[in-house]
Order: C-alpha cells, then sequence, then structure tokens
C-alpha cells in the first residue's frame, strides 16, 4: 500500500490570509489535484452546527420505512429526491452499489433561465425541518465552492470569473447517502460505491461518519482517503478534466465495504454543477498538455444526461 498522504490545506488561509498565504494556497491546491485528484481542507467557513443539524436529519430520513421513502422517488433520474437502495451503479459495472440516496438541488427563482429546466425538489412531509436545515447547508456549500473554485481557476491562469459565471445558478446537488450494514449483501460482487469517477466540476464531501473512501494511484494501488470530523475532502470531476484537458484529473475512487458487516455509513457529498448550458470546453492553458487532443465542447446538460444513462439512472 502507497505510503502516500493526500495533502491538507488550509482555506482559511485562502479567505481571511496575506496575498503570500494566498498565492500559497493556490499553488497548493493546484498541485494536489494535479498530482492526487483529491484535497482536504481541514478549515473551511461551514459552520460545524450546520453540517452535524444535516447529518441528524439524514439519519432521521432514512430511518423511514421504504414505502414512505418511495413516495418520494422522482422520475428524473434520480436528480432530485429518493432513489432507492441498490439503483444506482458504476459505469461498466453491473452489479449495483450497496446504497441509497436524496438528492437536494438549488431552489431557483422564477425569473432563472434554468426554472423548469432542473427538476423540482422534493420535500418529505414526515420530516418538517429537512428543508430548511438543506437549504441553509446549500447556499454554505454553494458559498464555499465558490471560494474553491476562485482558487482553482486562478491556478490556471482564468479570469476571476470564469468559474463564477459557469455555476450561476448551476445544477450542483447534495446527496445525502445511506449505506446500510452489509449483513446478507451480496459484498463479493457489489461494495458500497464501486469504483468510479465523479461527473461534475469539484465534489466537497463533509465529514462522512465512517470511513472506507479510497482513491486510485497511477500505480493501480488503492490509497485511504483519511479525513477527521470538521474537515472537507474535495476531489475533481469529470468536467474539471475535459475543461483542463486532464491536467487536472478526474480521478478513480471507491467507497469500501467494511470489516463490521453490522454498521451503517452516511455521507453528504455537495456535487458542484455548472448551468446546463455552459460549454465544457478545454481552456487556453491546457491546450496542449500532455500531447493529448482535447475532448470536443459539450454542454454541461448533454453531459450530465449521457452519464446518468451510463450509471443506470436514466434508462
Amino acid at each position: 500500500m502507497s505510503q502516500r498522504k493526500v495533502p491538507e490545506l488550509s482555506l482559511l488561509s485562502y479567505v481571511n490570509g496575506s496575498q503570500s498565504d494566498k498565492i500559497k494556497f493556490v499553488d497548493d491546491l493546484t498541485l494536489g489535484l494535479k498530482d492526487y485528484g483529491f484535497i482536504i481542507l481541514k478549515d473551511h467557513t461551514i459552520e460545524q452546527a450546520k453540517i452535524d443539524h444535516a447529518y441528524d436529519m439524514v439519519k432521521e430520513f432514512f430511518k423511514l420505512p421504504l414505502e414512505t421513502k418511495q413516495k418520494y422517488q422522482g422520475n428524473n433520474g434520480g436528480q432530485r429526491g429518493y432513489t432507492p437502495f441498490k439503483t444506482e451503479h458504476a459505469k461498466n459495472n453491473k452489479n449495483p452499489d450497496l446504497k441509497e440516496f436524496w438528492h437536494v438541488g438549488r431552489e431557483l427563482l422564477a425569473t432563472s433561465a434554468y426554472k423548469g429546466v432542473y427538476p423540482e425538489n422534493v420535500w418529505p412531509s414526515e420530516i418538517t425541518q429537512l428543508r430548511q436545515t438543506f437549504m441553509e447547508l446549500y447556499e454554505a456549500m454553494d458559498a464555499t465552492s465558490i471560494q474553491l473554485l476562485e482558487a482553482i481557476g486562478k491556478g490556471l491562469d482564468l479570469p476571476s470569473d470564469y468559474f463564477t459565471k459557469m455555476v450561476h445558478d448551476g445544477n450542483s446537488i447534495i446527496r445525502m447517502i445511506h449505506y446500510p450494514p452489509t449483513k446478507g449483501e451480496d459484498t463479493k460482487n457489489s461494495v458500497r460505491a464501486a469504483a468510479h469517477e465523479d461527473i461534475n466540476l469539484i465534489t466537497m464531501l463533509v465529514g462522512a461518519t465512517d470511513s472506507g473512501l479510497q482513491l486510485l494511484e497511477r500505480d493501480g494501488s488503492w490509497l485511504d482517503v483519511e479525513s477527521r470530523p470538521g474537515e472537507i475532502v474535495v476531489d475533481t470531476g469529470d468536467m474539471m478534466a475535459r475543461i483542463t484537458n486532464n491536467v487536472l484529473p478526474s480521478t478513480t475512487h471507491r467507497v469500501i465495504n467494511p470489516g463490521d458487516d453490522g454498521s451503517a455509513r452516511f455521507s453528504m457529498p455537495f456535487f458542484v454543477h455548472p448551468h446546463s448550458k455552459a460549454l465544457l470546453e478545454c481552456i487556453p492553458s491546457c491546450v496542449g498538455a500532455g500531447g493529448r487532443t482535447p475532448d470536443p465542447a459539450i454542454t454541461a446538460g448533454d453531459f450530465l444526461t449521457q452519464r446518468l444513462r451510463e450509471i443506470g439512472l436514466i434508462k
């Protein structure tokens, strides 16, 4: 097993620090994402109380009877509301993941160009506080993602508003995930989340309740991504890899089954997506990278649909 360790950075050094602190953060962030596809934020701008409260709500929701949860299963490729256990699978892997999840997206103003383009949120009447809790967390995550994207943009010589414009009214989602105990499941063929890459620009994972996350190193070994409570794990997705011609790669990762088949895991990644008309095309500073020919331009909406089909959420 590799002795390497995912870099830990201080977002507050970028937000509140001196000019040299900001430059160091941008350099370390760029290097970490190039080398690992992952970094860990040991501090950030999201109140821990918001995260803790949201996890309480998540646990409460997933305790509901299956028939109650199934009432909130939307016909939208799993983009909002509930997706049942063993529905999603990794691309090119027919074995289902051992998880169930719920998606919360942006609440758009009636005047937004994307009102009616993205599915509407679904809210369970059984847990009245869930909407307010997750809208507050969503806003906090959204604001932090813009700080991170601004720093990533600086490392790529992009205009300061490049990503801000791209994610304005973007289709970002919080995914609340429940990985139930694995007792009685086919753990030989299925894992909690099989090896996959994320679809989006970046993913921010706030304090999962248990470990199991691993990233695939270039030498084919798996490296544990170990974070502590209050930290955020950040990784780059396929859209970012596409924009940067793989300078910032989309790193394969997985969530392995626990040693204890009676333990559950909860996690809450925030998947940062552009608005659906945003064009995913190679940026000038990355055109000649690694001798690769850049992928052809595609809109974020078309790319999302293509990937949702590949992972079994759209037929």
